[in-house]
């Protein structure tokens, strides 16, 4: 069978939008020569709709729209990924669905088993899940149906059983299917692409049959879809592998049939011929910078413009995590897109200003300065009658912060940009940033990123440009000099905080993998340096709460993925 894979990149909630993009690709598809045209998981209303379900008007509405879909469907059928209501009048309202369309109409509906209530998902919040996978028979064919979390069984994924046992995988098999396929919207993180590609090759070699992976791509809100749609035959050879971070439309020919797998001992087939559109490789060997360069510039240039902004703004301090939000915002909007300001004061250095200015002529973007001496000088004059007698501190140095959030914030008012916060993970974590100041922005471009990921990511994109033949864009002084905040004279990041190296590490076991200090501790950090970072983090949650929301590019970020209270006393 000549399967079309449609890896489309859809808007949460542009009915009429993600029709047109569904009708195109079908007819697009169906001139390759498709026999049955795939779609991603909820590709009608865009994943994940999240609390718009709760809209009353919201299911009807993508109801109507797969009508109409469907109604543009022929003699070629397309399985699309929906919404329907649940009419059994028991459990959860909905139903996230596969629909299957053939002429005119939708023939039948098949529903997600098993559905996802970890890290960004909260499917059980909406969703009733079915008891067991569909079968549909179509042309002679057994077609499985499975949507995303399905396949997701794999020992390999988690230590212990999520769903009582409930496994589509193994109740497929036994259904003796001659094609299964998978309609997903799989949020991209770092290191995911090598686990799915193996969730669908062990799949497809339990199901004895082939497995045709189909992925969403695009970002909405903080996650970012990468697409990599792939199909294994029986024996779990990847076949096809489509496009990372980018949509693709692609016809591939798929040996469905129990007869099409290998008996044990049996030679494996030989490779496809290289000009077969199914003989590409899939792009999982990319490098790790490579993926997180694509996937924050893919997510940010679909954040600006899914919401309507065509230009970005950035402070641009001459620091390393300023100069790689401005390049990636130079290849998400295009460098006559963005506006870099420097925003110096009295504190400011002449190597940070200088380096601010090489690196917007170096991306080619339009580049300001804004001295901002006297409107820090004029705020300390104002609140100097009620600070009579009280020593400086931290206070005097977050007002030059937040002077800069005010000018930012007007900037981004006047020219309708979307201001970009400059924070990494290793800041927010700790709160070594300011409220109001640094924080101040629509969209926290690396706030998922790491200290010491922001140097190795600065160091792939200067590679990348030489490899390139272009100018590294990134001023070496900028990777080289220590981190500072530059709000008070000679001030350096590790004035407050351990190394970067060290922070991250204890970071990383602390936020990500959820380890208590006396584990941290065992691992051989000092016991004061633990006990200060992880009393920073718990005491810092109400700052997280109300920064701008970031991109995920790990399995746990700062967000809608950890869910903290503010004011909790607990000590690990």
């Amino acid at each position: 069978m000549r399967i079309g894979l449609a890896q489309l990149n859809p808007t949460v909630g542009d009915l009429a939008g993600n029709q047109r993009q569904i009708l195109r690709a079908y007819s697009a598809l169906v001139t390759q020569g498709a026999e049955l045209v795939v779609f991603p998981e909820l590709i009608v209303c865009g994943y994940p709709p999240r609390d718009l379900l709760f809209k009353r008007r919201f299911v009807p509405d993508v109801e109507d729209s797969l009508t109409a879909i469907a109604a543009a469907i022929g003699e070629v059928p397309a399985l699309v990924g929906t919404v329907v209501a649940n009419v059994t009048g028991q459990g959860r309202p909905y139903s996230n669905a596969a629909a299957f369309c053939h002429r005119g109409r939708v023939v039948s509906v098949a529903c997600k088993c098993l559905l996802p209530t970890y890290d960004v998902f909260d499917e059980d919040r909406y969703f009733e899940p079915a008891p067991q996978p569909s079968v549909i028979v179509h042309g002679g064919l057994r077609i499985g149906v499975t949507i995303c979390e399905d396949i997701w069984t794999h020992p390999m994924i988690s230590t212990r059983r999520l769903y009582h046992g409930l496994d589509p995988v193994k109740q497929l098999a036994a259904q003796k299917c001659d094609l299964v396929v998978n309609l997903s919207a799989s949020p991209w993180h770092n290191d995911k692409g090598g686990v799915r590609q193996t969730l669908v090759t062990d799949a497809a070699k339990a199901l004895g049959c082939p497995l045709v992976y189909v992925n969403a791509v695009g970002g909405n809100d903080e996650l970012v879809f990468d697409g990599r749609s792939l199909v294994s035959d029986a024996t779990g050879r990847i076949t096809a592998g489509l496009a990372a971070f980018a949509e693709e439309l692609r016809v591939v020919e798929v040996a469905c049939g129990r007869a099409a797998t290998n008996p044990p001992g049996a030679a494996k087939p030989a490779t496809p011929p290289a000009n077969r559109p199914d003989a590409l490789a899939p792009t999982f060997d990319q490098p790790e910078m490579a993926d997180i360069f694509a996937a924050l510039t893919l997510g940010l240039r679909d954040y600006a413009h899914k919401s309507g902004f065509k230009r970005a703004l950035i402070a641009l301090s001459g620091g390393i995590d300023s100069a790689v939000v401005g390049v990636i915002a130079a290849a998400a909007f295009g460098p006559e897109n963005v506006i870099g300001v420097s925003l110096p004061s009295q504190i400011s250095s002449q190597h940070s200003r200088d380096d601010a200015r090489i690196l917007a002529a170096n991306l080619g973007v339009q580049f300001e300065t804004i001295a901002i001496a006297d409107a820090v000088t004029a705020c300390e004059a104002a609140l100097g009658p009620i600070f009579t007698g009280r020593p400086r501190d931290v206070t005097e140095e977050n007002i030059q912060a937040r002077v800069r959030g005010v000018v930012m914030m007007a900037l981004s008012n006047k020219f309708n940009a979307l201001l970009l916060t400059t924070g990494n993970k290793s800041e927010i974590a700790v709160g070594y940033c300011t409220l109001y100041g640094d924080m101040a922005g629509g969209l926290a471009v690396i706030s998922d990123l790491f200290k010491t990921q922001v140097y190795a990511l600065s160091n792939w994109i200067n590679a990348d440009a030489r490899r390139a033949g272009r100018t590294p864009p990134i001023p070496q002084s900028s990777i080289e000099k220590p981190p500072s905040a530059e709000l008070r004279p000679d001030q350096t990041d590790q004035d407050s905080l351990p190394p970067y190296d060290v922070l991250d590490a204890l970071l990383k076991g602390y936020v990500e993998e959820g380890l208590p200090t006396r584990d941290l501790i065992a691992q051989g950090f000092t016991e004061a340096v633990v006990r200060d970072v992880v009393r920073k983090v718990d005491l810092n949650e109400y700052k997280r709460k109300q920064a701008a929301p970031g991109l995920k590019i790990t399995p746990l970020a700062f967000g809608v993925g950890r869910r903290i209270p503010i004011v909790q006393k607990y000590v690990s």
